[in-house]
């Protein structure tokens, strides 16, 4: 029995795996025939697409790669890659505030010459008071420039050397100051002037601001003060207090000197006295208005009878006090101010008296009436209540001139006018830089180019 069960079951499997084979051919035939059928049907475009390979992946594997990104730019550098050559003479001075931008061997049949050109952002004038001061202190024998022409030269020589500082000329005001400097044997003149052909020409790419007030740079030498006198100047005031001196109006009385200096600036960070004050104003005042009669304070003679005390008819300075006192533009007797007997002139000058003094001149008529609270209002001063009344008039006058204000100018942004605190030489020359209101002025720059024309 057992084996007859056995056969069956084996039968069984085998009939099983025959049916399994038979459906599979079933099923294959039945695609066939489907595909077969609908070869010639609207469907059979889509369904050939849909089952074919991606085109894509036929195609040369180069096609495929990923793009390679391009370099990323580098940021080029604006600062100067020029050296001095490695056999540049020692004993020549390098101003220190400058930056080296060319160097130019220049040869010709008779001498072999080298020229550095040069960047700064000082005034000219201080440039070349520099190098005429370290000249002189170095035992260069200096060669002025025997010309007009030639003023914006200044050379030396020294152990068969000779150096030459040019300026380029007609530089824009505000921009940065450039200069050259030539040096070779001492075999012949050197050229007043950098010659076309051998200097390249030299484009100032600084702009120029769009104020017509702006400080001006002007090339002409201002003497020969002490290099670090320039240097004391604060910087925010250089090119007011080099175009100040530039007029020639900064007196200043010398003992060892029969005459006044007045074309340079000692001891810029110097308190100014009153009697200094009175007089370069009067000076600048009418050095700026040259061509306006009008507008010059008449100096006294000394046939008037003394406002003040102790500014007698034989004081050096008695002329420009008295004419300030006459034309009422300083306290006095004779504007009814019974206070006021005596000037003290060897006093230092106040903010607030220089304020007193110098805004009348820009309005040109009577100062308006003024309180404490006004003049908080329009300034914003902590110490308000500290300025007395006159001098608060001038104040709240000047605070209407905009940014040719002699307090933005001179002391800049400050919530503190320290009414009683002393004025320095430079801040005194600063103040003197703008004569007149917005729209109706005169500045240094200005007398300057008319001097020149």
């Amino acid at each position: 029995m057992d084996t007859i069960f056995t056969r069956w079951l084996r039968s069984s499997k085998y009939l099983v795996r025959i049916q399994s084979h038979a459906a599979n051919a079933s099923l294959t035939i039945f695609l066939l025939a489907s595909l077969t059928a609908c070869a010639n049907s609207p469907n059979s475009k889509a369904l050939e697409e849909s089952l074919a390979a991606d085109p894509r992946l036929q195609e040369s594997p180069a096609s495929l790669r990923v793009p390679t990104p391009p370099p990323l730019a580098t940021n080029q550098s604006n600062t100067s890659t020029a050296k001095l050559p490695p056999d540049f003479p020692n004993e020549i001075p390098l101003y220190t505030n400058a930056e080296l931008l060319e160097v130019t061997k220049l040869n010709n049949p008779t001498e072999d010459k080298v020229q550095l050109r040069w960047k700064s952002t000082d005034p000219s004038n201080y440039i070349q008071n520099y190098y005429q001061t370290e000249f002189q202190r170095q035992k260069w024998e200096i060669k002025l420039p025997p010309t007009e022409d030639e003023q914006g030269t200044l050379t030396a020589t020294k152990n068969n050397l000779r150096v030459a500082v040019s300026f380029v000329p007609n530089q824009k005001s505000g921009a940065a100051t450039e200069f050259t400097i030539e040096y070779g044997k001492d075999s012949q003149e050197i050229a007043a002037t950098p010659e076309p052909s051998n200097s390249p020409a030299i484009t100032n790419s600084s702009p120029s601001p769009s104020a017509s007030a702006s400080p001006n740079l002007d090339n002409k030498v201002i003497s020969t003060p002490k290099a670090q006198e320039q240097s004391e100047v604060p910087q925010e005031l250089r090119q007011y207090v080099a175009e100040v001196v530039e007029l020639g109006v900064l007196k200043l009385r010398s003992q060892n000197q029969s005459s006044d200096i007045t074309n340079t600036l000692p001891e810029p960070n110097k308190t100014i006295t009153r009697r200094e004050y009175a007089r370069w104003l009067v000076a600048a005042n009418n050095k700026i208005y040259a061509n306006r009669p009008a507008k010059q304070i008449r100096l006294a003679i000394t046939s008037t009878t003394a406002a003040f005390t102790d500014v007698p008819k034989t004081d050096p300075d008695f002329p420009a006090i008295q004419g300030l006192a006459e034309a009422g533009l300083i306290p006095s007797s004779l504007s009814g101010d019974t206070k006021n007997v005596k000037f003290r002139p060897n006093e230092p000058l106040t903010r607030a008296a220089m304020m007193l003094w110098k805004v009348p001149l820009d309005t040109r008529q009577a100062l308006p009436s003024a309180n404490i609270d006004a003049v908080k209002e329009r300034w914003g001063f902590q110490d308000t209540s500290k300025i007395d009344s006159g001098a608060a008039r001038a104040v709240l006058a000047d605070f209407n001139n905009g940014d040719l204000a002699n307090i933005r100018r001179v002391f800049g942004f400050t919530t503190l006018f320290q009414p009683n605190k002393s004025v320095s030489r430079a801040e005194a020359a600063a103040s003197l830089w703008y004569f007149g209101v917005e729209g109706d002025g005169v500045s240094a720059k200005d007398a300057l180019q008319e001097k020149s024309n």
